[in-house]
């Protein structure tokens, strides 16, 4: 069976957006000059073990303008626009990616997803959408948290979790740009 995977970028005090919604502490390009080893093989080791991308409708309104024409970001930004998308929403018709196959728009996120989960194929990756990522967790859908620390703080902001939650431990990666993955498995 895949997995719903959930990929958060957060501060140490986990924080996934600032008061104005902003994301400044997200540290580490995937393909810059200065991008270490280890940290980019982390990075494409994970979109390499997806191949479909679950994405809420103001996320998805945020990234769809970017990423189609995100030549920079090179082989990692042809791997997210060459994914499989679906697009969680309510008012949406349609959801163009450039000159990329187009979203799927499901207006029944949990029933999507678990239909996907009986497929076969690589895992799933919930992006952003803390909305989403909320309403799927609440469903019992998600299976595995990936959180990529930067090493800042925020003090408020919007917090990843905003009830208690038992996770499981599956990995700790600290990487030489400070940023450390930190992988947990839920536990239902």
């Amino acid at each position: 069976m895949r997995k719903l995977i959930v990929q958060q970028w957060v501060t140490v005090d986990n924080i996934v957006a600032e008061e104005d919604g902003g994301l400044s502490f997200v540290s580490g390009e995937p393909f810059s000059e200065k991008t270490e080893p280890a940290f980019k093989a982390s990075v494409m080791g994970f979109i390499d073990s997806v191949d479909t991308m679950i994405l809420g409708a103001n996320t998805y309104a945020m990234s769809k303008d970017y990423w189609p024409n995100a030549e920079e970001q090179g082989e990692y930004g042809e791997k997210v626009n060459n994914l499989t998308k679906f697009v969680a929403s309510s008012k949406l018709e349609d959801a163009p990616w450039g000159d990329f196959s187009a979203a799927t728009v499901t207006r029944d996120p949990a029933a999507t997803i678990r239909e996907l989960k009986e497929q076969s194929g690589n895992d799933l990756w919930l992006w952003g959408s803390l909305t989403l990522m909320r309403s799927m967790l609440d469903a019992g859908l998600v299976d595995e948290f990936r959180m990529m620390v930067s090493p800042v703080s925020r003090g408020k902001g919007t917090r990843i979790f905003e009830d208690r939650r038992d996770l499981k431990p599956v990995e700790a990666t600290a990487f030489e740009n400070g940023v450390v993955l930190l992988r947990y498995a839920v536990q239902n």
